[in-house]
């Protein structure tokens, strides 16, 4: 990333990543103390389903205001919910409470990716460079996914959950004052009333196959990365006989071919047609999680799991990354605001899903089910997704991408002109920056 204010928002999004995984760690952790893995279920359910649907809704802050200043307020809302959370429990505040405020506090990490997903293609204002962007962001991730585990279970050890959601509230307010003055240039925006509407973004997808359709492959990839949660554990403790840090290395080998594929796909893909770096990812990970049942040695199955990865992220970046050229431009955030909340929804779908292929067959047959769920998306929808690449626009102009007709159809705009002349005001009345 060369520009100076991509690594500022890779800076802060470091930050982010680890304080979303490490809380969410501390507190099913904290729950499974109090009430077994009945309440550390219960608590997953009750972070995840207003975090789903919040998350279309909150999106439209970015399409409605400067994303940068929703940027920095996603940190600080972050900052302000892990600090009242870790203020609970430091209290022993009873369950209710501490369960809400985490889910205050996972229900304002939804904005985050939105807000950032529609910033990055201003800065990134080439396929190529917007390629390496979300390969660069991708990495940072899956990075995350690897260190966060390993942070939170030492401050667990050091001073429990408290500790924990205090020190990324810390995080995530560092990584808010990374991006505090970090200015773009604004994209044309919508009408007050269309901003201001969630159903926006919902009437764009539906009028949009393409978009649709990667929106679609992505929450199918979060069903799975739900179930592998589960999966790891009943693989590692019933299968391998791994004990509990066999399912620790599972997680890392998946976070460590995540970091891989990510940089991959940034130096592979570049301004190619991005269908193929989806296509073969999907493969890759379908696969590899499927092939997982026929293997009996823990470092062999590691290993898979971390060729896996590589696919996994492989195809996550370059969806991503198409889904930010052929979506409109003006509800970019909203879209991603759809996707985030499908995603967390599709989280909770996963970790139910897996359990009861376990309990129907058993573990190795759960594998091969989850790992054909993406592959299978990928049959349903290639064909929509291979139609957008090839219609993409070959540069990221968000002004030039505002006119093309379809997007003249959108928000009661009737004809190119006179989507023109809008922009065109709105620019004037804007200025540069």
């Amino acid at each position: 990333m060369h520009d100076p204010r991509l690594r500022r928002i890779g800076a802060a999004f470091a930050a982010f990543n680890v304080a979303e995984w490490a809380t969410w760690i501390a507190m099913l952790v904290y729950a499974y103390d109090h009430a077994g893995v009945l309440g550390s279920g219960v608590v997953a359910v009750v972070q995840l389903v207003p975090a789903a649907f919040f998350a279309p809704f909150a999106s439209t802050l970015a399409d409605r205001y400067t994303r940068e200043r929703v940027l920095v307020a996603s940190y600080v809302a972050q900052a302000l919910a892990m600090g009242a959370t870790a203020a609970a429990i430091a209290a022993d505040a009873p369950l209710l409470p501490v369960y809400a405020l985490a889910a205050v506090a996972a229900t304002t990490v939804t904005i985050t990716r939105p807000a950032q997903n529609g910033i990055v293609p201003s800065l990134a204002t080439t396929p190529p460079q917007l390629t390496a962007a979300n390969g660069a962001l991708g990495a940072i991730e899956n990075a995350g996914i690897l260190v966060a585990p390993l942070i939170a279970g030492a401050l667990l050890e050091i001073g429990g959950a408290a500790l924990v959601y205090a020190a990324m509230a810390l995080a995530v307010a560092a990584g808010g004052a990374v991006v505090a003055t970090l200015r773009v240039a604004h994209v044309p925006r919508p009408g007050v009333r269309a901003r201001l509407d969630p159903r926006t973004a919902f009437r764009s997808l539906a009028q949009d196959r393409g978009a649709a359709s990667l929106v679609a492959l992505l929450a199918a990839e979060s069903v799975q990365i739900g179930a592998m949660d589960v999966l790891f554990v009943a693989l590692a403790l019933d299968v391998l006989r791994t004990g509990d840090a066999g399912v620790g290395i599972l997680n890392a080998a998946m976070g460590l071919g995540g970091v891989i594929g990510a940089v991959a796909a940034a130096r592979a893909l570049g301004g190619r047609r991005l269908v193929r770096g989806v296509a073969l990812g999907a493969v890759v990970w379908g696969g590899g999680i499927a092939a997982i049942a026929l293997l009996r040695d823990a470092w062999t199955v590691a290993a898979m799991i971390a060729l896996a990865g590589i696919g996994r992220s492989l195809a996550d970046v370059a969806a991503r990354t198409l889904l930010q050229r052929v979506a409109r431009v003006d509800v970019l955030s909203g879209v991603f605001g759809v996707l985030e909340g499908l995603s967390m929804a599709a989280l909770a779908i996963g970790s139910l899903f897996a359990p009861a292929l376990v309990q129907l067959f058993d573990v190795r047959v759960a594998l091969i089910g989850v790992g054909a769920v993406l592959p299978v998306t990928l049959a349903l929808t290639g064909m929509s997704i291979a139609r957008a690449d090839a219609t993409s626009d070959r540069e990221t102009v968000p002004a030039v991408a505002l006119l093309r007709p379809r997007h003249a159809l959108a928000d009661g705009v009737t004809d190119a002109a006179g989507d023109a002349r809008r922009v065109a005001d709105e620019l004037v009345e804007e200025g540069p920056g």
